[in-house]
This record gives C-alpha cells, sequence and structure tokens, in this order.
C-alpha cells in the first residue's frame, strides 16, 4: 500500500504530537510529499496544505484533534471533491491508490513550499474580512481560485493543470 507525507509546520506539530510518524524519507511515487500549516476561521482550525511538486492547494476546514486519527479519509475525501471541483474528473479509488495511507511528519523546513503557504495565507486575512464567518466562507470556491492562479515555479502553469497530467499519467500506467 502506498503512503503519502504530509509535513507539518511547528504549529501544527504541536497539535498533532501523537499523530505524528518517523520520516522514512521515501516519497510517494507520484505525487511527492506534501507540506501543510495550520490557520484559524471563527475559531475553527483549518489546514491549509501544499503539494511540493504540483503546487496544489487543499484546504481541509474544521479539523479537530479527534479526527486526526481518521486524517487518511478525511484527506482523500476532501482531495477527491476539491479535484472535481477544479474540473479533474477522475475515479475515488485511483485517488485511494495513489495517495494510500496518510503520514503526518515533523516540520522539514522547506522555505518554497512554506512560503506559497504563506502567500495563500495572506488571500484568507482577505477573505475572513468578505465572508466574514466560517460558515459562509466557501472553501472549494476559494480552493479553486488558488488552484486556477498560474505559478512561476511551474513556469506559469497552473496547479490544477499539473496535479491532472500527473493523476493521468497514474491512470495510464494503472490499466
Amino acid at each position: 500500500m502506498s503512503k503519502t507525507k504530509i509535513y507539518t509546520t511547528r504549529k501544527l506539530e504541536k497539535i498533532a504530537t501523537e499523530f505524528i510518524s518517523e520520516d522514512d524519507k521515501n516519497e510517494n511515487e507520484y505525487l511527492g510529499n506534501w507540506s501543510t500549516t495550520l490557520f484559524s476561521v471563527s475559531h475553527k482550525k483549518c489546514w491549509l496544505i501544499i503539494n511540493k511538486m504540483t503546487k496544489y492547494i487543499l484546504i481541509l476546514p474544521n479539523v479537530k484533534k479527534s479526527d486526526l486519527k481518521n486524517i487518511s479519509t478525511i484527506f482523500k475525501e476532501n482531495f477527491y471533491s476539491q479535484l472535481i471541483c477544479d474540473g479533474i474528473v477522475t475515479e475515488y479509488e485511483l485517488i485511494e491508490k495513489i495517495i494510500g495511507r496518510i503520514e503526518l511528519c515533523e516540520t522539514d523546513n522547506d522555505k518554497s513550499a512554506n512560503g506559497s503557504l504563506n502567500n495563500c495565507l495572506a488571500y484568507f486575512d482577505d477573505w475572513k474580512f468578505d465572508y466574514g464567518n466560517f460558515e459562509n466562507m466557501p472553501f472549494r470556491e476559494l480552493n479553486s481560485r488558488l488552484n486556477s492562479s498560474p505559478n512561476k515555479m511551474l513556469n506559469w502553469k497552473y496547479p490544477k493543470e499539473e496535479i491532472a497530467e500527473r493523476i493521468k499519467a497514474y491512470a495510464q500506467q494503472s490499466i
């Protein structure tokens, strides 16, 4: 079974201490590793996650510490829903195969990923003002906006195009 690593920031590490795994330095073959940080909307903790290879962003709204035992399922369901929202049609079973089990790891201090996350957090500061509270925040739509912005590190391609290409390549290989 494959596994996907999500490197946490120090802030999130403190909350998820008992769920942090040892880093064996192996990377998910198709999508690589992810990095995440924590932000809050109306006192609800949300995760902002970025795929290091494709710069694809995923938001997990209102994640509680008690949810961490099911983080693999929560991640895959949100990832699949966001892909559909971004116009990337695929089968849920394929996403389950690609992602496998989620392992949270201590921070790897990836400055590129952390910089991208911080840029996205700046948008959320504005959106918190625009939408007011958690219940009014259209997370999927906002997530789509972030994935529909060209990225210099991808030679001005869109993150949603990059992730779609990698998922398509995996699907063709597994036929």
